[in-house]
């Protein structure tokens, strides 16, 4: 039993830091996207594309009818928060900064996610050890993130963006806490390609009157990015709403493996773009966020009384 628990366990890492890579593969990719399209647009087609990825995967879809039918309430919420609120507070609060203090802003996400779990999460209690080994994370993230500033600068709206991006790490917490507790019962793909359409609708459709509407004919690098965009996103949210349901998953150490987003992120800008390159205070930052992990996970078996994972 203590063996298959262990696997279980590894399992669960395993499958947080694909989910995480799947993501860090996102920014690069988005910024060739948009290049041809507005935001909330392309983030509408991106996962009402991956939610239609996701489906044929469900199984019977008059089962899956019947669980959104009957949990309807619960998944619009989810579709609205997981998708339409975070990327619209995200795009809109992105826009509005420098990119190395946004990354340092949503690098730090697992840290609210943290205290949200703490409320609302009877089972997941944020101690002193914890909270300090979490900022111990940020402090890497804000190394790796400085080292690549860009230094676009926009005035006085530089403090709205700052707080919609507060306001997405808030919205991702909260997000997290309502799918781990109250979501168990609906099977993940279902949850995950019913979420993903409704939100993907809404953001379109949001985006019309918000961005204007007018029909060009893309190129190719276009259909290729929101086709891997989608790919990424129905893989990556399946994972990790099947990862929330798991009994014995806690919320806020699941979401300690969302430090290597950026962190993953800076190291595929330092592989495919030719002008960027690490320096020594990157590097540092990723190796402080490389032990934050270590020590967290080390914490939560000292805590599960089972040193071993």
């Amino acid at each position: 039993m203590e063996i298959l628990v262990r696997n279980y366990l590894r399992g669960t890492v395993f499958l947080a830091i694909i989910a995480c890579l799947l993501w860090a593969s996102a920014f690069a990719v988005i910024k060739i996207g948009l290049q041809y399209t507005t935001p909330l647009r392309f983030a509408g087609l991106r996962f009402m594309l991956a939610g239609l990825m996701v489906l044929p995967l469900v199984g019977s879809y008059h089962t899956a009818f019947q669980y959104i039918r009957n949990n309807f309430r619960l998944v619009l919420l989810i579709a609205f928060l997981q998708t339409f609120v975070q990327y619209t507070l995200f795009y809109s609060g992105l826009n509005l900064v420098p990119g190395a203090l946004g990354a340092i802003i949503i690098g730090a996400g697992p840290l609210f996610i943290a205290f949200t779990a703490h409320f609302f999460m009877p089972d997941d209690k944020l101690t002193l050890p914890k909270l300090g080994i979490i900022f111990m994370g940020i402090a890497g993230i804000a190394m790796v993130s400085l080292s690549n500033v860009s230094g676009k600068e926009t005035g006085n709206l530089i403090f709205i963006g700052i707080i919609l991006l507060f306001l997405t790490n808030i919205n991702a917490g909260f997000t997290n806490v309502v799918i781990a507790r109250d979501a168990k019962h609906i099977p993940p793909l279902i949850l995950s390609s019913s979420s993903l359409i409704i939100g993907g609708v809404l953001l379109f459709l949001v985006s019309l009157p918000a961005e204007g509407f007018s029909f060009t004919i893309p190129p190719l690098t276009y259909y290729l990015s929101i086709i891997w965009l989608s790919f990424l996103s129905a893989a990556a949210y399946s994972i990790w709403n099947f990862l929330l349901q798991r009994k014995e998953v806690k919320v806020s150490a699941l979401n300690m493996w969302k430090f290597i987003i950026p962190v993953f992120g800076a190291i595929l800008s330092w592989i495919l773009i030719p002008n960027e390159s690490p320096d020594l205070v990157s590097i540092a930052g990723i190796t402080i966020t490389a032990i934050a992990l270590v020590l967290f996970n080390r914490q939560n078996a000292i805590q599960s009384k089972d040193p071993a994972i």
